[in-house]
């Protein structure tokens, strides 16, 4: 404060040399003085102070978890139509997560973290929930696919580039990192190939699982910034895993085979009367455990690290009935909104959209198929339509449907 200048509140107008000190900012000065009454007034209106009420900044993650299970599955089903179970399980699994990092150790007793698995066919919604997940959930998220990982000094990615996408996510913030989660799709991909020893090695497989192991279990590991292979030049980022919870996702196409020859292990022939051999595959895959995942080729350490087995069913017709008009982001919704730009409404019959979802289930494309079906239908609307100002109305029939796929190559596609 310069002693030739004299400086005034601006909230009292004392003077500076009427008060023990004032504080100056940019445009303005307020005294010591009115900063006491404005904290006993602000005490008096919200309580008192603490640290932890501090306002986060723009683009920070939150400290603080008040969700309950419950919660989160309520805001789920916002997004995600069905999956009871595999909701259930996400949820439970979350809220302990957090509910483990604000625990105070007081006695000899540490929760262990449960990382999760989620095992269900392509368009269930194994990466949907995911997301969703990531939406509500304002901490440091990342999704990383199995598929691009090797062995460390092979061609490929190492696993440690999955930190690299959560530390790129939490802008770099070890210390938010380290208490994020990772979902890892495609895990299914990284199956041990055969229970023979061969010569060559297999470092897609069995060595990107070995290799994920101390991620999983938790361990201090050396993460390259950018992501990629290391190499002894780049300057590493040390990230502690114990507190990061792990997710991972996978098709496993062709495991109910093997739950059904577990479970079946009476029926054996054409006349067989165990009531097991009619169930479907939705129905095998609840049956689900690590003993079948590891004949499908997860080693049992890394089965070890993911404790929590969770399943999804396939998509019925009802279920994607629902998710064509149901969900915040329904593709109907979708549609629509892209129409409106153009000013003009978007009207699907009932019929047609019963016809969008046969083809689905058809094609055998899950809830990703129907985004396939719905481009087919609209896209030469969606091209003719933009421009033409006298139009403010388009209806989609069963008739209009059928015909644009019928006309379309899509039709080759269906599933013997």
């Amino acid at each position: 404060m310069s002693k030739e200048k004299i400086v005034q509140c601006a909230f009292c107008l004392k003077k500076s040399d009427e008060v023990r000190m004032i504080v100056s900012g940019a445009k303005s000065s307020i005294c010591d003085e009115c900063i006491y009454n404005a904290t006993q007034i602000i005490e008096q209106e919200l309580g008192k102070y603490t640290p932890e009420d501090a306002p986060q900044s723009k683009g920070k993650f939150t400290t603080k978890f008040n969700y309950k299970p419950k919660d989160i599955t309520a805001y789920l089903d916002q997004y995600v139509i069905g999956q009871e179970e595999a909701k259930r399980v996400l949820s439970v699994a979350i809220y302990n997560h957090y509910k483990r990092l604000n625990q105070k150790v007081s006695d000899d007793v540490e929760i262990e973290k449960s990382n999760i698995i989620m095992v269900g066919e392509t368009g269930s919604g194994k990466t949907l929930l995911a997301k969703s997940i990531a939406k509500m959930l304002n901490v440091p998220f990342a999704i990383a696919d199995a598929t691009v990982f090797t062995e460390a000094g092979y061609v490929g990615e190492d696993v440690e580039s999955i930190l690299s996408r959560l530390l790129q996510s939490a802008d770099y913030d070890v210390e938010q990192a380290e208490k994020g989660i990772v979902f890892i799709d495609e895990i299914d991909k990284i199956g041990r190939k055969s229970d023979n020893p061969s010569i060559t090695r297999d470092v897609s497989g069995e060595g990107v699982q070995q290799a994920m192991l101390k991620l999983l279990e938790g361990s201090e590991v050396l993460v390259p910034p950018q992501g990629g292979r290391k190499h002894p030049d780049q300057k590493m980022v040390k990230v502690n895993t114990q507190n990061i919870l792990f997710i991972c996702g996978g098709a496993f196409e062709g495991i109910d085979k093997v739950i059904a020859r577990r479970i079946q292990t009476s029926a054996i022939g054409f006349k067989s009367n165990n009531e097991n051999s009619a169930l479907e595959k939705d129905t095998l895959i609840q049956y689900i455990n690590t003993m079948d995942l590891r004949s499908y080729g997860l080693i049992p350490e890394l089965l070890g690290r993911l404790p929590v087995v969770t399943f999804l069913k396939s998509l019925d017709k009802n279920a994607l009935r629902r998710i064509l008009t149901e969900p915040k982001n329904a593709l109907i919704k979708q549609y629509t909104r892209l129409f409106e730009y153009e000013n003009i409404k978007l009207t699907i019959t009932d019929e047609a959209l019963d016809y969008i979802v046969e083809k689905a289930i058809e094609f055998k494309l899950g809830g990703r198929g129907l985004r396939s079906i719905c481009e087919l239908v609209m896209n030469d609307a969606m091209y003719e339509l933009p421009g033409e100002k006298h139009i403010h109305e388009f209806v989609i029939t069963y008739d209009y449907a059928k015909e644009k796929i019928e006309k379309s190559k899509f039709s080759y596609l269906k599933v013997a």
